[in-house]
């Protein structure tokens, strides 16, 4: 989208040096089990702005005193865990990336988590985006004053605070064979830190622990907690083998699993913002939209895009047996705004923050995921080339 990148970069693509790059990003770790897209994306200053400023309406909301009583209804009653703490470790809000009346670039919501994403392979992808294509030092996946060193500083900070390395796990429930190992695997080589399924983690009396290569007992002070609930909703028996999260341990969370329900598309109608779509609880819908064709109806509590009807009728609304755990939102029109060999391209940038206990959310780095398909996501865009996981650069 800066277009003196764009052109060079298009000129000078070349198979080879797709494969070069995608060989490089997974060597030492494993084969990366999702499409990374061509391209990086180039993120204009006009447009990086504004992300910076929509991020920022969003978090005046999440600071406001009165947001958990706002949000109590947003955590389901069978995954609530004990000990929430003040504020999530991670905020991740997504922006399609939109034209307004006037032409220009805009960001548009679609989605939020205060959950983690992708901190440890972002970073990694931008560093090997620029090798592989001699890309500017002038290019950044960061934002701020952040860069390499200061973003894994702090990254540290927040996931380890003041405890050993080893004390510290990333925690999923079957960790090796997540789509996302990767990123478990190059957090680890930046941090220290174990990997570890929900099996493999043990409670004794009130504490936490894991058995490390030398068969010793090692009690965990903090977990980096990947593991989404609603995964654990269909698998019968999750907690026989290793322990159950909702029972009080003497440990710390990174983050708090409440805060994946409370920032999520349950917040999204108490947003009002240029930079947010027309948002409604289905259970406070007064009447249905005469332009309903403009309207796309999300369940709550799914992952991925799972359950989502983007055509919707009048019969799908009247046909919800639960409308309090669904959300009528106004769809956000995609700008093909990255240009491909191929033509113009759909792209998404989520915004990824860290928020230190005792400091404040700070704004690092982010990702981007382009697409060809009727929605952004894998299963959209299985027969295209110029789609994918990607990171936004920003001239700096």
């Amino acid at each position: 989208m800066i277009r003196k990148f764009r052109e060079a970069f298009n000129q000078a693509f070349s198979k080879d040096r797709y494969d070069g790059f995608r060989k490089a990003l997974a060597d030492g770790f494993i084969e990366i089990p999702f499409r990374v897209a061509e391209t990086p994306l180039f993120i204009p200053a006009g447009l990086q702005k504004k992300l910076v400023e929509a991020g920022d309406e969003i978090i005046e909301l999440i600071r406001q005193p009165d947001f958990k009583e706002l949000t109590r209804g947003a955590i389901p009653g069978e995954w609530n865990v004990p000990n929430e703490n003040d504020h999530p470790h991670f905020l991740t809000f997504d922006f399609g990336v939109c034209r307004d009346m006037q032409g220009e670039l805009t960001p548009k919501l679609i989605e939020m988590q205060g959950f983690p994403s992708l901190y440890g392979f972002q970073a990694h992808m931008g560093a090997e985006y620029k090798k592989a294509y001699g890309l500017s030092v002038h290019l950044s996946p960061y934002f701020g004053d952040f860069d390499e060193a200061s973003y894994i500083e702090l990254l540290k900070k927040v996931i380890v605070g003041d405890h050993a390395p080893h004390e510290v796990a990333l925690m999923d429930i079957d960790a090796p064979n997540q789509k996302t190992l990767i990123d478990f695997l190059i957090t680890q080589k930046y941090l220290g830190i174990k990997v570890l399924s929900l099996a493999d983690i043990f409670k004794v009396g009130s504490g936490l622990y894991y058995l490390d290569e030398n068969g010793e007992r090692i009690q965990l002070k903090r977990i980096y907690n990947r593991l989404i609930f609603d995964e654990l909703a269909g698998a019968a028996g999750s907690f026989e083998q290793g322990f159950d999260p909702r029972e009080p341990a003497d440990v710390e969370w990174v983050t708090h699993p409440n805060w994946f329900y409370r920032i999520s598309k349950y917040t999204m109608p108490f947003l009002k913002s240029g930079f947010v779509p027309e948002t409604h609880f289905l259970s406070q819908l007064k009447s249905i939209p005469a332009d309903l064709q403009h309207y796309v109806l999300k369940p709550l509590f799914s992952f991925a895009g799972m359950g989502v009807i983007i055509d919707v009728t009048p019969a799908d609304i009247k046909a919800v047996k639960d409308p309090e755990n669904w959300i009528l939102q106004r769809k956000v029109d995609y700008a093909p705004a990255v240009h491909s060999p191929e033509g113009g391209v759909k792209a998404e940038i989520r915004l990824m923050y860290l928020w230190p206990d005792g400091g404040e959310p700070q704004l690092c780095i982010n990702l981007a995921r382009l697409s060809r398909g009727k929605m952004i996501g894998v299963r959209y865009n299985k027969d295209f080339d110029w789609v994918g996981g990607t990171v936004g650069l920003m001239e700096r």
